[in-house]
């Protein structure tokens, strides 16, 4: 399946099967899980970037284990509005982990300043320390991600 916008990615997705969320960086990729009723989104994990094919493999394992019906990858475009390199680097995630399973259902949701974000309420709301905003700020800006996502859904769904 090819990738979608929003609203279709919406009318694909099936009753009660949860969706992703990643926050591909350069190092990692934040992972965050929704539930099945696709209201609320949970950090769940960070996958350590080795090479393509083994980072592909963990997501896979998470996706076939939760029973996952579609991904929503961050796209972290400009303030302006344009894409820059890290835009065709997620783009490019997404065609390379549909050479290996065509039938994903993938879109992508604007993740302008979501790490920034987070970053903010970790220090602001729970003043946690740099060490551990590094252990958590990728899955949580994963969650922050998908959490866009999902609400924007349930809006097209007529539920919001």
């Amino acid at each position: 399946m090819p990738v979608l916008d929003i609203e279709a990615f919406a009318a694909a997705i099936p009753d009660y099967k949860p969706v992703i969320g990643l926050d591909p960086g350069e190092k990692t990729i934040g992972v965050a899980v929704s539930d099945v009723t696709l209201t609320v989104a949970s950090p769940l994990t960070v996958i350590h970037k080795t090479k393509f094919t083994q980072d592909a493999a963990a997501l896979f394992d998470i996706i076939d284990y939760r029973k996952v019906a579609g991904i929503v990858i961050g796209l972290p475009v400009n303030m302006d509005g344009t894409e820059g390199v890290r835009c065709q680097s997620n783009r490019a995630l997404a065609r390379n982990l549909l050479r290996l399973r065509p039938d994903l259902t993938i879109t992508f949701w604007d993740e302008r300043l979501s790490t920034a974000a987070v970053t903010r309420v970790l220090i602001d709301e729970h003043d946690v320390n740099r060490k551990r905003r590094g252990e958590v700020v990728d899955k949580m800006a994963a969650g922050w991600i998908l959490q866009g996502a999902l609400e924007r859904m349930r809006g097209l769904r007529g539920e919001g």
